[in-house]
């Protein structure tokens, strides 16, 4: 299989950009937040439009909720240059994937979304190659284009095809409204199986009860577990609530790193044998509600790759302890009631 890692999203946006330039026949573009914030070199809508108005075709899911700032006059404009723009708005549910494919050829998917602020974020996106391989990509796009009203008998026809066993294997999805929860069920699969280390990335962490106790569980068997959490995350009371659950869990033995820059990026590495990359955060919403997608693999390369860059990660980051974190009473209210009103929605 073929790949490479992004670990921000203006290099991501720019392998992209690349790639969406020189699309000969589809490009297919799911992204939880999809905005017109001109952003010198990486007018996706421009770029977007033009290669619909010179004969590809070009289909967009667009989340309604992340993308809400997303102008009519330039969803109008979006819909007259001939593509296929669709919105999913599904009250609770959101699609919060982030997937590009071109040609059928091409996918990317993790945790770069289109919009100016973050442009200089740590995040981590792969592009993958091969149609075999992006073929699992393609089926799961379908899935979401057909919730959302698509009507392309060319695109939904993927979404009836069956995987075989290996590239099944390899995308995982949370699709709670088809109760499918391969990602969620991995998760749990790989933390029980874990025998040296667990090393996990995410930006925003409102653990489900299960997870906590899985890592707990891991602790007390001899694991190692690593978490990175941003020292400061884009929104503000989400610190405080990042904090509260790392405060909780490091007790218990869980080693948290605080990343002085902004880290969007969702990945897990077993044993330094398995990885995952996607768009799930390690919250209740993307194990519960959201639609997510992610891609494991146990190829040694990619592994190593991987791990490299999680060591690059945490040497840059602060130890949890070393924060002097000061928890107060309305700190901890907080979390708890978000806590509760996520698992209850």
């Amino acid at each position: 299989m073929k790949y490479r890692l992004y670990t921000t999203s203006q290099k991501a946006w720019r392998a992209m950009i690349k790639d969406l330039s020189q699309a000969q026949s589809s490009i297919y573009m799911e992204m939880y937040i999809f905005l017109n914030e001109t952003l010198d070199g990486y007018d996706f809508i421009n770029l977007l439009k033009q290669k619909a108005q010179s004969g590809v075709k070009v289909v967009i899911v667009a989340d309604a909720f992340g993308s809400f700032g997303l102008k009519r006059q330039t969803v109008n404009e979006i819909r007259q240059a001939g593509i296929d723009f669709r919105f999913f708005s599904h009250f609770w549910r959101r699609t919060h994937r982030k997937i590009v494919v071109v040609d059928e050829k091409i996918a990317y998917l993790g945790g770069v979304n289109i919009e100016k602020k973050i442009i200089y974020w740590h995040d981590l996106q792969i592009r993958l190659e091969g149609r075999k391989t992006v073929k699992g990509v393609l089926r799961s796009f379908s899935k979401t284009y057909k919730v959302s009203g698509g009507l392309d008998k060319n695109i939904i026809r993927y979404y009836n095809q069956s995987l075989i066993k290996k590239i099944k294997s390899l995308v995982l999805e949370n699709l709670p409204g088809k109760n499918r929860r391969s990602l969620a069920d991995y998760y749990r699969t790989q933390i029980v199986a874990a025998q040296r280390s667990i090393k996990l990335v995410t930006p925003y962490f409102i653990p489900p009860r299960w997870l906590m106790a899985l890592l707990d569980d891991a602790i007390r068997r001899g694991v190692e577990a690593k978490i990175i959490i941003p020292k400061d995350t884009d929104i503000r009371f989400l610190n405080r609530i990042n904090y509260y659950y790392a405060s909780k869990l490091q007790p218990l033995g869980i080693k948290f790193f605080a990343s002085p820059k902004m880290n969007h990026a969702k990945m897990m590495i077993i044993d330094d044998a398995e990885g995952l990359v996607g768009s799930q955060n390690l919250d209740l919403l993307s194990f519960n509600w959201n639609f997510e997608i992610g891609v494991f693999f146990r190829q040694k390369k990619m592994v190593k790759d991987l791990k490299a860059i999680f060591h690059r990660w945490e040497k840059r980051s602060i130890p949890f302890p070393d924060l002097n974190i000061k928890l107060n009473l309305v700190d901890k209210t907080i979390a708890v009631l978000v806590r509760w009103f996520l698992s209850i929605i």
